[in-house]
């Protein structure tokens, strides 16, 4: 089993910066793909940003230029500045990550964490 912990999330006036932290627990799996998904209110969940095992990056086109991604590989912790934060980017943000063991592959997901972002 993997379990991934989330922290950072708050509320955070328009404009203001927040970093989301997830850690994940994982002594048997090779940790493969981390990343951060984000529900809103009546909306389906969408990738924010993602960084693998080499470190390449992917964002979302609403987060380039805001957010950055990064990873402690030897803590297995993935990060997730985000900068200039504005009022849509109100939602859950859970973290993700794809991980491997004996050829098989597996995904997890934290338990989410709240951002609000007041205008």
């Amino acid at each position: 089993q993997v379990q991934l912990v989330e922290s950072g999330g708050g509320l955070v006036q328009s404009g203001g910066s927040l970093r989301l932290s997830c850690a994940a627990s994982a002594s048997t799996f090779s940790i493969n793909t981390m990343g951060f998904y984000r529900q809103a209110p009546g909306k389906q969940r969408e990738l924010v940003a993602e960084i693998s095992s080499d470190s390449s990056t992917n964002y979302a086109d609403s987060v380039k230029g805001r957010f950055t991604i990064s990873r402690d590989n030897a803590q297995n912790i993935v990060y997730l500045q985000m900068n200039s934060l504005k009022p849509e980017d109100t939602a859950v943000y859970y973290c993700k990550s794809i991980v491997s063991r004996l050829g098989y592959q597996y995904q997890y997901w934290g338990q989410g964490t709240q951002v609000t972002v007041s205008s």
